[in-house]
């Protein structure tokens, strides 16, 4: 069976998030796609199927990290939904089956695709105590995105105290359930986008993942509130790095970005 390789939230090759795409006839045993996921080795490879025709999806879509399956993962759908309209297995809007619900990916002139996600429920928490020495920094505040993200959001104070963090991973996996989500205010605006994150997920194996989709469902409320729109981009600055431009809509948050396949081959195992 074919398998590629797509850089997600890029439009040039080695910088997004890479992610693992397979089209299958039918989902093999749970057991296989953790080690073919294992095998690819990114944060996320997806899994996807056709469903027959006049349901409420399109295609079932499953997400697995080198560690577990995950419920929402947003750079594999979106490499996903630029796989299905380059290889011209699906045209147009394609809906996904997922453990999330029905998610929506519709392609643009321009090569982009927008996903429609739901928004993250955001609550404020209290910041666990050492969290502050496991991330090598003093956060302002602590957000919790709700049980189906499962990450704690939290404010620097400035964005290069975002770009300079080396966290304790092992350290942060006891203090959080998925993961942390370290984020600040951008610096000059100007640059082309509004916030700064970094997003580290030690409990499912990834320690820093380097562009996240379903972290942007938290992002784009939590800054949409402090910076009074609704329509952003934010950066998120890892070493590979990538925008995801976001737009809050009532309990949704739409997610483009662009995407490029960079390898295709033949998976034998």
């Amino acid at each position: 069976m074919r398998i590629r390789i797509v850089d997600a939230f890029t439009d040039r090759p080695f910088t997004g998030n890479p992610a693992g795409v397979l089209l299958l006839d039918a989902f093999p045993e749970d057991d296989w796609l953790q080690h073919v996921a294992r095998e690819v080795n990114h944060a996320e490879t997806a899994f996807a199927r056709r469903l027959p025709e006049g349901g409420e999806a399109d295609w079932a879509l499953r997400w697995f990290t080198p560690a577990t399956e995950v419920a929402l993962c947003g750079h594999a759908t979106l490499a996903t939904a630029h796989v299905l309209h380059t290889t011209g297995a699906h045209e147009g809007t394609v809906r996904f089956a997922t453990r999330s619900g029905v998610l929506s990916a519709a392609p643009h002139e321009d090569g982009s695709i927008t996903l429609d996600f739901p928004a993250a429920p955001l609550s404020r928490a209290e910041i666990p105590e050492g969290l502050s020495d496991a991330l090598g920094a003093a956060p302002l505040t602590a957000v919790d995105t709700g049980p189906d993200v499962g990450d704690l959001i939290l404010e620097l104070t400035d964005e290069k105290t975002v770009l300079g963090l080396a966290p304790d991973h092992r350290a942060l996996g006891r203090l959080s359930r998925r993961g942390v989500i370290a984020t600040a205010r951008a610096e000059d605006p100007s640059r082309g986008y509004d916030f700064v994150s970094r997003c580290f997920f030690p409990n499912i194996g990834i320690d820093e993942d380097p562009v996240t989709g379903s972290a942007h469902t938290a992002l784009a409320p939590y800054w949409a509130e402090r910076l009074g729109r609704s329509d952003l981009t934010g950066l998120q600055a890892s070493p590979r790095s990538g925008r995801v431009r976001t737009a809050l809509r009532g309990d949704r948050t739409l997610l483009t970005g662009h995407a490029v396949t960079v390898i295709e081959g033949e998976l034998l195992g």
